[in-house]
């Protein structure tokens, strides 16, 4: 007898249905995320045949998370239903398009019963693979952070300091640029910024990290910054510039944040095997190297065809 099992995730608690190959349901459990109950759905699948040698696959909606990492322990297949799918699939079994979640879990196990070819299992990458995966992923979500928190502090600019915007909207990284930052947080209105000496303003790039030229742009910061534009009202200003130090300590978090994943995702790409071979890309330098294996992943038997 084929058994397939399907469970369906939720943040307290999990819904698991065994069914046959006949698409009778055999068992049916409810567990937590917690060591006792991870237990419990492996006896729950041993009581039903899973074994070392032929483990009983497994269909969520869900492609990561502890009971997901739990699972892939081993030889078993587990495979993650897009959950628009798993919504078309439910309509097979009834039409309020009500959802549930014993009754979610008996659809993913019905989905394994009748399409299980039409589906691909989540790859057996290594741990290594794994680990750059989460690396990459969360590097690039920093960048978008990063790039939002920019665009905020772009808006907050327009509305009392576009010298600010004239300094550094050229130059390649824009706000998020270290020099950007040192210098609107040493002048956060244009009234204090008007008045930064050449002396302050080489010391500011100095210590942003800039090691070239910082006499030539100090001078030309001086000469923006001396720029007449119209100006709010004094305490006006005032509380606009409060504002940009807050959006300031944000920048500077997720540009921190964004460089130091990109250090460890660049870091574990040079330690897999895979990282020569895909850095002899032309163009292909190693964090985009790590991006792109964390999408392929290194299992060799993820597409035994050139068709799949």
């Amino acid at each position: 007898m084929t058994v397939f099992c399907g469970i369906d995730w939720a943040e307290r608690h999990h819904n698991i249905a065994l069914v046959d190959d006949t698409g009778t349901l055999l068992a049916k459990a409810r567990i937590t995320d917690d060591a006792t109950r991870y237990h419990k759905l492996l006896a729950l699948l041993a009581e039903h045949g899973d074994s070392p040698d032929d483990p009983i696959p497994v269909a969520i909606e869900t492609s990561h998370g502890l009971l997901v990492a739990s699972l892939r322990t081993g030889s078993r297949r587990v495979f993650a239903i897009n959950p628009l799918a798993a919504a078309r699939y439910r309509d097979r079994h009834g039409v309020s398009r009500k959802k549930s979640g014993p009754g979610d879990a008996l659809v993913l196990a019905n989905i394994l019963r009748t399409d299980m070819h039409a589906h691909r299992p989540l790859p057996a990458d290594s741990e290594l693979a794994q680990v750059i995966t989460v690396l990459a992923r969360a590097q690039q979500d920093a960048v978008w952070t990063r790039q939002q928190v920019a665009n905020q502090v772009r808006s907050l600019l327009r509305e009392y300091y576009p010298t600010a915007l004239l300094a550094f909207q050229s130059k390649q990284g824009g706000l998020t640029r270290a020099d950007a930052r040192v210098i609107l947080a040493l002048a956060p209105t244009p009234a204090k910024a008007a008045k930064l000496t050449l002396a302050q303003l080489r010391a500011a790039l100095k210590s942003s990290g800039r090691l070239r030229g910082c006499d030539a742009e100090a001078e030309r910061l001086r000469d923006v910054f001396r720029t007449e534009y119209a100006h709010q009202l004094p305490g006006v200003e005032d509380a606009f510039g409060h504002q940009l130090l807050a959006l300031l300590k944000q920048l500077d978090a997720t540009c921190q944040a964004a460089d130091d994943l990109a250090e460890a995702a660049t870091t574990a790409f040079h330690q897999h095997a895979d990282s020569g071979i895909l850095l002899s890309f032309p163009g292909l330098g190693p964090l985009l190297g790590a991006r792109m294996l964390a999408e392929k992943g290194d299992d060799r038997s993820r597409s035994p065809t050139p068709e799949r």
